[in-house]
């Protein structure tokens, strides 16, 4: 990995901490869910150098990378419009092997059916991960048979471990006392949050029997009560904070 990159990230994400705090300090946390139904599809691209970009992960297996286009923009102009946080509101994509890959510190998958990663992109996002990237695997149902298997196999010396409801990632801009929100029902378990943690760092959370990705679309696509998608993006906030942050 070319030591460049890596530099440029640490540094970017000291400053974001430092202003992300400094507006988490001031902002007032009942403001209400904005209507998103008004989203343009085109939309500039936010001329803040620092601002962080979110690119959404195109991986194999056969599953549906793809899966509910209007989440991650609906989930970045939440943070933008609740937050002063600087965020880039276009939504990327990319691929483990792409060359852009260390441009972006935070990684949305979702989906449904199986993730699966070569023998080379598993060292890739090895290193990523432990270069300060982080990785959020939203579980739309069928992700979880495979995927933890996936997980194991990126840090094979690090137990895949259940996040417990006092981690800061259920802390660290909104409080979930009870652990990941609840959002669509798909076998009547409880939502769990799973991790992969280096040197005390999560870098790679998934999400099951939650499905808060779903929850970030636009209101027709599923129906969702607005508390329901209130929960959802704020449970996204929280993820990218940590990301960031941590």
């Amino acid at each position: 990995m070319a030591k460049k990159p890596l530099i440029t990230f640490i540094l970017s994400k000291t400053f974001l901490a430092i202003l992300f705090l400094t507006a988490h300090a001031q902002m007032d946390h009942q403001r209400q869910l904005p209507d998103l139904r008004g989203r343009q599809q085109a939309e500039a691209v936010n001329p803040n150098p620092s601002a962080v970009k979110v690119a959404r992960l195109h991986y194999s297996g056969g599953g549906d990378w793809y899966w509910g286009g209007s989440a991650v923009p609906n989930l970045l102009k939440f943070v933008r419009d609740n937050t002063d946080f600087a965020v880039d509101t276009i939504e990327r994509v990319v691929t483990i092997m792409d060359p852009e890959l260390f441009k972006y510190p935070f990684l949305f998958a979702t989906g449904h059916g199986v993730i699966r990663f070569s023998t080379e992109e598993k060292e890739r996002l090895r290193q990523y991960l432990a270069g300060g990237g982080f990785l959020f695997v939203n579980d739309s149902y069928g992700v979880d048979r495979t995927f933890r298997k996936e997980m194991a196999e990126i840090f094979p010396e690090r137990e895949v471990v259940e996040v417990p409801y006092d981690h800061p990632i259920y802390h660290c801009f909104y409080d979930f006392p009870n652990g990941p929100p609840k959002i669509h029902e798909h076998d009547k378990k409880p939502p769990r949050g799973y991790a992969i943690i280096l040197n005390g760092r999560v870098v790679l959370y998934f999400l099951v029997e939650s499905d808060i990705g779903d929850g970030w679309e636009d209101p027709q696509v599923h129906n969702d009560p607005p508390e329901k998608r209130l929960e959802a993006l704020k449970m996204g906030v929280n993820i990218l904070a940590y990301a960031l942050l941590y």
